[in-house]
């Protein structure tokens, strides 16, 4: 009898392929955009993902600054942090974080998409956002993708 034998391929650090992109965040919805940049990160959309395998590409983000939300979520929505005092907690909306840091907003829904692991703090490394349509990585090639 003939059988077909798969195997199955696990990358590892030595055998990834890992390449730039980018991606222009002007007029997207910040939710949808970073779920699939998050998915970029992983590694998710090639076909030998490892889940323990940081296999994702490096991602950019230009024209962060233009993202937009739904509904009533920039004056609504709140993130909370806390500096370590008591009664220290802090409260910001996306409005008062994006007249900060533009890039902000874009990097905390990506950042919460991922694994809370070493290896989701290494893959966040590879994100790169930037409030306008400049950014300094032209030597890497990056070749532009459509979200």
């Amino acid at each position: 009898m003939d059988t077909l034998s798969y195997k199955t391929i696990s990358a590892n650090k030595q055998t990834v392929n890992k390449e730039w992109v980018i991606v222009d965040a002007k007029d997207q919805v910040v939710g949808r955009l970073s779920s699939k940049i998050a998915s970029i990160l992983r590694g998710k959309n090639k076909t030998n993902f490892t889940p323990h395998v940081d296999c994702g590409d490096n991602v950019i983000v230009i024209n962060a600054e233009k993202v937009k939300f739904t509904g009533k979520k920039m004056t609504d929505k709140q993130y909370v942090r806390h500096t370590g005092h008591p009664g220290g907690q802090r409260f910001a909306t996306p409005r008062e974080l994006m007249e900060k840091d533009g890039r902000r907003v874009v990097e905390y829904a990506v950042k919460g998409m991922l694994p809370k692991t070493r290896l989701g703090r290494q893959q966040f490394t590879n994100l790169y956002v930037y409030e306008g349509a400049e950014h300094p990585h032209q030597a890497q090639n990056p070749k532009s993708i459509e979200i």
